[in-house]
């Protein structure tokens, strides 16, 4: 049976205790029922993973103590980060969940003007911790021992006037001139911007152009915008990247 893998966001050090947070504690004792002595891995973001073994389950938490480390790497030499509209619920999660097992290095939620979901400070301070939770347990079931970053929510034009240095600015756009199997080879760091649902209107198209985005298209057919994204990260992978 394979061990279960948990992200443990303090650092891990051999031979040292570590005490797991209430979710993980929880679905170890709890769902799991895992007892003293069971194997588990885990890894605190910062590369490599730790075989562990839980040393106790007790009302604080599940304390597992670090055994061994192992340095394996996991990430694509391909660096790319997802500018993604925010999508309702599921959608945006399914996205989360997708492009982290697709390899992305990062995600930067946005809205823009056609987007359906808008969030005040408080809630998108929550989608926000929600967001990177998700993208934690995706972590833990693809293998990953890097944790790409949930960045805070920005209006599309407030985040073009963040600076950026990538070698490569990609948008998706139905109607783009250019396949997207056509805008390589790639290499280095690649930022790819989604639209929402109703996608990208035209004069954000043409103001993600002035900051060096260049419009492509996935083939003939539209892709919903929790599709979109990752679509493009397997192509990205397929071609320049692991795959």
């Amino acid at each position: 049976m394979r061990s279960p893998r948990v992200y443990h966001p303090g650092r891990l050090q051999v031979g040292r205790d570590a005490t797991l947070d209430e979710a993980s504690s929880h679905h170890l004792g709890r769902v799991l029922r895992m007892k003293v002595g069971d194997q588990v891995v885990l890894f605190d973001g910062t590369g490599g993973e730790y075989r562990g073994i839980i040393r106790g389950v007790e009302r604080s938490g599940v304390r597992v103590r670090a055994e061994a480390f192992d340095p394996i790497e996991r990430e694509s030499t391909l660096e790319i980060g997802l500018v993604q509209a925010i999508s309702a619920g599921e959608r945006m999660e399914f996205t989360l969940q997708k492009a982290v097992e697709l390899g992305v290095a990062w995600i930067q939620p946005i809205i823009t003007r056609r987007s359906k979901v808008r969030l005040g400070a408080e809630r998108a301070e929550k989608r926000g911790t929600h967001c990177q939770r998700v993208v934690n347990a995706a972590c833990e079931q693809s293998g990953r021992n890097r944790v790409p970053a949930v960045r805070p929510l920005l209006e599309f034009t407030a985040w073009l006037a963040e600076p950026a240095a990538v070698s490569h600015r990609l948008v998706l756009q139905p109607n783009a001139d250019r396949r997207l199997s056509e805008s390589g080879p790639l290499h280095g760091s690649v930022e790819l911007l989604a639209g929402c649902e109703s996608g990208l209107d035209d004069e954000e198209v043409d103001l993600a152009q002035r900051y060096e985005f260049v419009p492509v298209r996935l083939g003939p057919r539209v892709l919903r915008t929790e599709t979109a994204g990752i679509a493009a990260l397997a192509v990205f992978q397929a071609l320049w990247g692991d795959f």
